[in-house]
């Protein structure tokens, strides 16, 4: 979960029954609970000072070959029957929940299909493949039904908001096989009418953590409500029936998590928002993602985007210092290791949104960060856990696609005119 793919990325107190064990690396323990300082005790104050100068780090001139590598370690990482995991400290009867199965297998699936050349990479063709059909037979869970959740932390919603952004990207590609175009045709309504079902009443948006309930109104999450966004705009353009409704209550959900004047996004909200800008350094990932979406619904604009863009690179050291460490949401700055490479992913297509004369300086800072935390192997990982580095994978790849010519531009929402104007 986009992420931790996600972020995450990117995030069921419940037990699933018989969770499958992937025939790849088992299942890691939780690491162990951190307690984390409130948020209340923080003394708000002025956005902090940029980080200090960092020390130079090589950044290729050609990116395919950093690229090439990345789709090989994706491929090598895929474990049976055709999933991605993502692996957090979330557990469900003691196994990774079905939601990060199929959302960390649709984020690392979409990355394989961006890149060019899938069809004539029989390796990449096959990994794509299983994947498809893993994220199909998803449906069939019964942790993944929009019917029997109540409220709660649940990450469902993520593997409904990935699994159908995976499957429209297949189709989009002209990548899944004849013989399952009926299943990936019903999966792909599937996902989306019980992503719909998640929607938060009254307030609009999602959020993975209903701690009054499923039908009691609460705040939305900018951390959730961007991405599953984006994944019905394609929908939508993909000519599926999207409800306008929905649409707009998301939409003014994630204006009333942000605060004009500095652009903070908060951790969660719907009704307006008390500016924190002390606390931008841990909100540059939902900053980035509010500002993507908003600008794909036509109600950003560049200037928006680039004080996102510019507080991601000025304040990216408060993201690192917690990228694969222990604990979650930890004091001063409420950063989650997830964040991290959810955070790279919206900061480049926010990047990709602007206008082309004014992303080259923006490009060129932000590869000079995502290179310092590549692997010697060629992969990127947040967490403490090694299979998660298929999520930082594939997040950081698509990162990298979106620099290169000919990238594809996501969908973007246009309201349906009202009835009866011209």
């Amino acid at each position: 979960m986009t992420t931790s793919l996600l972020p995450v990325l990117l995030s069921i107190v419940c037990a699933l029954p018989q969770d499958p064990a992937p025939k790849g690396p088992a299942d890691a323990p939780a690491a162990p609970a951190t307690k984390e300082p409130s948020r209340r005790s923080r003394k708000a104050d002025a956005a902090p000072a940029p980080s200090a100068p960092r020390a130079p780090v090589e950044v290729p001139n050609d990116l395919s070959p950093i690229i090439a590598t990345a789709i090989e370690r994706l491929v090598a990482m895929q474990e049976e029957p055709g999933q991605w995991p993502y692996e957090g400290v979330y557990r469900v009867g003691g196994k990774i929940p079905v939601g990060y199965r199929i959302g960390g297998t649709g984020i690392c699936g979409e990355a394989l299909l961006r890149a060019p050349g899938h069809a004539g990479d029989p390796a990449r063709t096959a990994a794509i493949g299983k994947a498809i059909a893993f994220v199909c037979e998803g449906i069939k869970e019964p942790l993944m039904s929009p019917d029997d959740y109540d409220g709660g932390y649940d990450v469902r919603g993520w593997g409904m908001c990935y699994g159908a952004r995976f499957l429209l990207a297949a189709q989009r590609a002209g990548a899944v096989p004849e013989a399952m175009k009926d299943q990936v045709n019903a999966a792909t309504a599937w996902y989306l009418a019980a992503l719909a079902k998640l929607e938060i009443p009254q307030v609009g948006g999602w959020t993975y953590s209903r701690q009054p309930g499923r039908d009691t109104p609460c705040p939305a999450s900018p951390f959730m409500t961007a991405p599953c966004l984006e994944t019905f705009f394609a929908a939508k353009a993909q000519g599926h029936a999207v409800d306008p409704a929905m649409i707009e209550r998301a939409l003014k959900a994630l204006a009333g998590t942000t605060a004009a004047a500095s652009g903070y996004v908060d951790y969660s909200g719907g009704k307006g928002v008390k500016d924190k800008a002390d606390q931008i350094p841990g909100a540059v990932g939902r900053m980035c993602a509010a500002e993507v979406a908003m600008t794909l619904a036509g109600r950003g604009s560049p200037e928006g985007l680039e004080r996102a863009i510019e507080a991601f690179c000025a304040h990216w050291d408060a993201l690192e210092v917690r990228r694969a460490k222990t604990g979650t949401h930890v004091a001063p700055y409420g950063v989650a290791p997830y964040y991290f490479y959810y955070a790279h992913y919206y900061a480049a297509q926010a990047i990709a949104l602007l206008p082309e004369d004014r992303r080259a300086k923006h490009w060129s800072a932000f590869n000079e960060l995502l290179f310092r935390t590549r692997s010697a192997e060629g992969t990127w990982n947040d967490r403490v856990f090694p299979r998660s580095a298929n999520f930082g994978t594939a997040m950081s790849m698509m990162a990298l696609l979106m620099q290169q010519p000919g990238a594809a531009d996501p969908a973007r929402w246009v309201a349906p005119a009202p009835v009866g104007s011209e």
